[in-house]
């Protein structure tokens, strides 16, 4: 295809790519409204986000199995469909179990479109040229993170946080429209064996993780019998994934085979970790900037440009790079070590540091995970056949999903229990002190669990919450540090092969060659 063909095409996938990023973007800056809207705790504060994360995880495989085997245009646009279905019953929902049921109908789409963009991008460019095509994805996912935060804003300042759903909706329809007329990629037709029952196995073992890693702690003791029975539980679903995967599935989900290439199973390994660090700890920015430091979710979302303005530079700029130079490992290299950097820096806040300050962190981890973000999925691209593209692709998505699902539990669960213990001691202290009484506390509705509206609470209460959340932010950037050093060191020892210039892999040209030269 030539540079008009691809950028035609790659108008309409970029909506799309827009529209999934613009639904984890959008709502969590409106999080911090939305729960004490509906009567929820912290604990339903983090299973928003990780309901999507979770469908997301388990059903990327899958849309990128189908790839390899369907129409990628009609897969592409039945995602957008069926993201739409959940964002219209998020935008409807009366109680946080329905927004969060929605929220699992909408990762399903998520997941077609983070995956498919990906192989449909693979399948129409060279590894070297998909470097300028990766830095646009970047520029899109920065757009979308900009943006997000600062609609999600003033939509709930303004009409409500309903709208932060629906407001996605008129971009669906536009990019579905748009990969109507501009995506035309040969459909391949092979016999179909999709591994349901690896993919449900996998999602079990996972989901079966998260809910011991979100609720222990609160819900019963992290030592109790529920905790053993919920680890064990989890244990056996995911060794039955792996043996299905292993020896019963015809066509797994996720081959194992593609684990056999060094740079395959190193940039997965650092995915994971990636993802534990990158969604883990900035999905509680917006709550950060909202209960600790008292502004509205409008400015709590142009504190978000900080970030995503270092995303932007440097995904851009690496991938142009890539592109030029065909050398792609030391750009993963300086990104994670920035990202270390960041994480670290941003663990010294609390509900007193400069907000100038903050920002600065908040670039430096910005421009680290731009350089290491996309190009983790490029590494592996380059490294897999023509035939495994999907399947490279999409499991780099999902461990790199995986990762962010427990980063965004765990760290929620740290959130909470930190949270709570500094407002039960510093409410008891007011109340030890007189200058509040426990009846009023009542009639408020707090409690150490609680998510409050800071406008509603009296200046000595709202002085705890707001030091109790600036000091557990703090905190769970810290615990996301040891994550991102060990994705450092894991690549670092990832052989790095030139970008090749071709679609197949050097062995398939040789292959291909080999087979017309025996022919008479």
């Amino acid at each position: 295809m030539t540079h008009r063909e691809v950028m035609e095409a790659l108008s309409g996938l970029l909506l799309a790519m827009f529209v999934a990023m613009l639904s984890s973007t959008i709502v969590s800056n409106a999080l911090p409204a939305i729960v004490p809207d509906l009567g929820g705790s912290q604990t339903g504060y983090t299973w928003v986000v990780v309901a999507t994360l979770l469908t997301m995880t388990a059903t990327t495989p899958i849309w990128g199995k189908l790839a390899d085997q369907f129409s990628k245009k009609m897969l592409v646009q039945s995602a957008l469909v069926i993201f739409s279905i959940g964002s219209v019953m998020a935008g409807l929902a009366p109680s946080m179990e329905v927004l969060i049921g929605a929220r699992a109908i909408q990762g399903l789409g998520v997941g077609g479109l983070t995956a498919l963009v990906q192989v449909v991008i693979a399948s129409m460019v060279s590894p070297r040229e998909r470097g300028r095509y990766s830095g646009y994805i970047g520029a899109v996912f920065a757009a979308a993170t900009v943006s997000g935060p600062l609609i999600g804003g003033l939509l709930v300042d303004t009409v409500g946080w309903r709208w932060c759903f629906f407001a996605g909706l008129p971009v669906a329809v536009l990019a579905f429209v748009v990969l109507q007329k501009t995506l035309h990629l040969p459909v391949v037709k092979r016999e179909v064996h999709i591994d349901y029952l690896g993919a449900t196995l996998l999602m079990g073992g996972v989901s079966l993780l998260l809910v011991w890693v979100s609720l222990a702690g609160n819900q019963f003791e992290w030592t109790s019998t529920t905790s053993g029975v919920l680890v064990l539980a989890a244990v056996v679903v995911t060794a039955a994934a792996v043996y299905v995967e292993a020896r019963v599935a015809k066509d797994p989900v996720i081959p194992l085979r593609l684990f056999r290439d060094r740079t395959t199973t190193l940039a997965t390994a650092a995915s994971v970790l990636i993802g534990f660090a990158m969604f883990g700890a900035t999905v509680y920015l917006a709550q950060y900037f909202q209960l600790a430091r008292g502004m509205s979710p409008t400015l709590a979302g142009l504190m978000s440009i900080c970030m995503v303005g270092g995303l932007l530079v440097s995904s851009i700029i690496s991938g142009r790079l890539i592109t030029r130079t065909g050398r792609w490992k030391n750009f993963l290299i300086g990104g994670m070590v920035f990202v270390i950097v960041g994480l670290a820096l941003l663990a010294t806040i609390d509900d007193t540091t400069p907000l100038v300050v903050v920002g600065v962190y908040m670039a430096i981890l910005g421009l680290g995970l731009g350089a290491t973000m996309q190009n983790t999925v490029l590494a592996v691209q380059n490294s897999v056949a023509a035939a495994d593209l999907g399947a490279g692709s999409s499991v780099v998505a999902f461990f790199r999903s995986v990762g962010g699902s427990v980063g965004v539990s765990a760290l929620g669960a740290a959130l909470s229990h930190q949270v709570s213990d500094q407002t039960r001691s510093g409410l008891a202290a007011l109340v030890e002190a007189g200058r509040v009484s426990r009846q009023t506390l009542v009639e408020l509705g707090v409690d150490a669990h609680s998510i409050p509206d800071l406008d509603t609470l009296p200046a000595p209460v709202r002085t705890v919450f707001e030091h109790a959340f600036g000091e557990a932010t703090g905190h769970i950037f810290l615990i996301s540090v040891p994550f991102a050093v060990l994705s450092l060191v894991l690549l670092l020892f990832i052989e790095e092969k030139p970008m090749r210039e071709s679609v197949l892999s050097d062995e398939e040209i040789a292959a291909a060659a080999a087979g017309a030269t025996a022919k008479p």
